[in-house]
């Protein structure tokens, strides 16, 4: 019987600047962080969700050969790749905070189809729809 799923992986073009990003922006917390050589473990979790973690994993060796990695790096930094979700209690409070903390804004908070929605992208590329759901 399978529990779910428990890591979601993104591609960064630096794994310590998404960390930095992802820990010191958007509130999210260490929970694995281990080297083998080059290659890098990392993944990090919402503190509300501790059953879910996103590995933010450079493109490389040993999974993916050099031009193919390549390929994917200039894909993320044109913000091609399909976007996350980030749910919020208050889109424009998270806006404001997330914003004066130097958070690359795509779209401003927005009412639509009876939600508040913006925009953002992290460090790399990959872009975030931030949508305060009515409850």
């Amino acid at each position: 019987m399978t529990q779910g799923v428990g890591v979601v992986g993104l591609y960064v073009r630096d794994t310590d600047e998404a960390l930095v990003f992802y820990v010191e922006k958007l509130g999210f917390r260490v929970h694995t962080d281990v080297r083998n050589g080059d290659f890098r473990w990392l993944t990090v979790q919402h503190p509300d969700q501790p059953s879910f973690q996103l590995g933010l994993f450079t493109p490389g060796p040993p999974t993916l050969d050099a031009a193919t990695a390549q390929s994917l790096k200039e894909m993320v930094a044109k913000g091609a790749m399909p976007p996350l979700v980030l749910d919020v209690d208050d889109c424009r409070g998270a806006y404001a905070r997330m914003r004066g903390l130097g958070v690359e804004f795509t779209q401003e908070p927005i009412d639509r189809y009876g939600n508040v929605d913006a925009g953002f992208r992290d460090p790399s590329g990959n872009g975030w729809k931030m949508i305060q759901s009515r409850r």
